[in-house]
């Protein structure tokens, strides 16, 4: 298959750089565009207010016979210049392997997410890869996260994924031996608390950072129950965001006529 990667965690990531190796190694056509440095917490943001440089990586760099490009862009943006700009056209986009979760909420902030999302609305399937480990971990089971993937991929060349879906999977910190196993899940809960830290700068004014604790929601059967129970987590997401329950209630009250009757007579004073 033709495969274009990219992630948040920047190009020279040992997460993208692993499951490069893997899918290539197993004869998979591999193009990575991917921003020069870290963009994580980026969500959806699109690049408009410059230029983007789009730079070929020398594969001996990499120790690679992939091509790889960096962008000084976004996750999003990295996307859009593989497929418009370098015209390649993939069988799949994967975005990982993530360094750290993407559960739940953390969706809409999650620039390893987004870019799987930006693969949707171009119309091509797209997988979004996270592992839960940090850079503090002694050790980081890439390999893990790839086999996972690369078992996801043979089960999709026979049932393809419908328009409009990708998978984001979030896949444990573990050896392969020691996964528990593959759970198809659902969106949960993981809110931060005290997420505003005020700090002092150098020059002694008042800062604030963005980050706080999360809490985790272990409802059975959701995306963060299964990876804090060693199990790897496939959600298919969608990106219609339409509350179709809302929707029909307000219908059903006759919200649309009492608005444009609310209109007609401020229009009539």
């Amino acid at each position: 298959m033709k495969l274009l990667l990219t992630n948040d965690d920047g190009v020279y990531s040992l997460g993208i750089q692993t499951l490069a190796r893997i899918l290539s190694e197993k004869g998979h056509e591999v193009v990575i565009v991917a921003p020069d440095r870290e963009r994580s917490g980026c969500g959806h943001a699109m690049t408009l207010d410059r230029p983007l440089n789009l730079q070929k990586i020398d594969s001996l760099l990499l120790g690679a016979a992939y091509p790889t490009y960096s962008c000084d862009g976004t996750p999003t943006d990295c996307v859009i210049l593989a497929l418009d700009a370098l015209k390649f056209v993939p069988d799949f986009i994967l975005s990982g392997i993530n360094l750290g979760l993407n559960l739940g909420d953390d969706l809409t902030y999650s620039g390893t997410a987004c870019a799987a999302m930006e693969g949707v609305l171009y119309g091509f399937p797209s997988i979004a890869i996270s592992l839960a480990a940090n850079s503090k971990c002694q050790n980081i089971y890439n390999y893990t996260a790839a086999e996972v993937t690369l078992a996801i991929l043979d089960w999709l060349e026979l049932h393809p994924l419908p328009e409009g879906v990708m998978l984001n999977l979030n896949i444990p910190n573990l050896p392969l031996k020691e996964l528990k196993g593959v759970a198809l899940t659902r969106t949960g809960k993981r809110l931060y608390k005290d997420k505003v830290r005020v700090v002092e700068s150098p020059s002694g004014e008042k800062a604030y950072w963005i980050g706080g604790t999360a809490h985790n929601d272990l409802t059975h059967g959701t995306d963060v129950w299964a990876v804090f129970s060693g199990i790897a987590s496939v959600t298919p997401v969608h990106l219609d965001m339409t509350c179709y329950q809302t929707y029909d209630e307000c219908s059903n009250l006759g919200a649309e006529q009492a608005l444009v009757n609310h209109l007609n007579k401020v229009i009539r004073q």
